[in-house]
């Protein structure tokens, strides 16, 4: 199951109310594609419920997860964080083994092998890999 925090659900409603859209009909959409630096990167837009989507709603406003996504997003939190530096919708993702410094890029844990990197070095610091 994925979370969605009471600040997230705030602040996209808040979104579709601004863009003049209905949550009855519309929602965030939350997918996982190949690409970014650590190997799968997220993608957010706004759009409407399809055939199979995984629904999660918090106070009206509803997030929609494709199957293939669900695979990388299955317990995750999307909170919505505004701070001076940084401001927007954000993922913790436990089925991450490490996260690229940008927050949209992640390399998937996988249960078979241990992760290919240094956490001193790589996890969370610097978008593309190393320090050097």
């Amino acid at each position: 199951m994925i979370k969605v925090t009471d600040s997230a659900a705030r602040h996209l409603l808040s979104l579709l109310e601004e863009k003049d859209f209905s949550p009855a009909e519309k929602g965030l959409r939350l997918l996982v594609e190949k690409g970014g630096c650590a190997g799968m990167s997220y993608a957010m837009q706004i759009g409407s419920e399809a055939d199979g989507d995984l629904v999660v709603e918090n106070q009206g406003a509803r997030v929609f997860v494709d199957e293939e996504s669900l695979k990388y997003l299955d317990g995750c939190h999307l909170d919505y964080v505004d701070a001076l530096n940084d401001s927007g919708f954000k993922i913790e993702n436990p089925n991450a083994a490490r996260s690229c410094g940008c927050g949209t890029s992640f390399e998937p844990a996988s249960a078979e092998k241990a992760p290919e990197y240094d956490p001193e070095t790589m996890d969370g610091e610097v978008c593309g890999g190393s320090k050097d």
